[in-house]
């Protein structure tokens, strides 16, 4: 086997729902979980990933399957990249350790499954609000909202390129 037909090792980070429970096992504590579409990798996500990360010993990301991002209203043409290649790319990141997905409308089933130790979302959240707040403080966990970088969003992104090329 030649080394192009050798998959990328981190690869091996990617889960489905089915293998979770022993994906986890090898995973350091505590366990930081954030969920979105993650749609066109930008600065402000990378920053925001490096944070959370940095708030325990492994950090897992679950994705929005395409079909729960066409229920989120972000637009007919959303998402521009499938589940599986938002997969592809969020693993390749050093400070993920493990990306699942998630086809319901939140990921408090999920949530409740890993039983993570902390849950961050972006800054334009109300923690205190979301039902995922209270599950993971209901076995000792916390939440919390990371700021974000100001300037990065990929709904601004596409309007800008949509507007630089004329298309709706």
């Amino acid at each position: 086997m030649s080394h192009a037909d050798t998959p990328p090792s981190f690869i091996s980070k990617i889960c489905d729902r089915a293998s979770l429970d022993h994906a986890l096992a090898r995973l350091p504590k505590p366990w930081v979980f954030t969920n979105g579409v993650f749609d066109v990798l930008h600065r402000g996500h990378v920053v925001y990933l490096a944070q959370a990360r940095e708030l325990g010993g492994s950090l897992i990301v679950a994705l929005n399957t395409d079909a729960s991002v066409k229920r989120l209203g972000k637009g007919d043409d959303r998402p521009l990249n499938h589940d599986a290649d938002r997969a592809m790319v969020m693993a390749s990141l050093a400070s993920v350790s493990l990306v699942t997905w998630f086809d319901e409308d939140t990921p408090l089933e999920l949530i409740q499954q890993i039983r993570p130790d902390l849950i961050v979302k972006g800054g334009d959240y109300n923690m205190e609000l979301l039902p995922e707040t209270t599950a993971v403080r209901s076995w000792g966990g916390q939440a919390l909202a990371l700021p974000f970088v100001p300037g990065y969003s990929t709904t601004q992104l596409l309007k800008r390129i949509r507007a630089s090329t004329g298309k709706p």
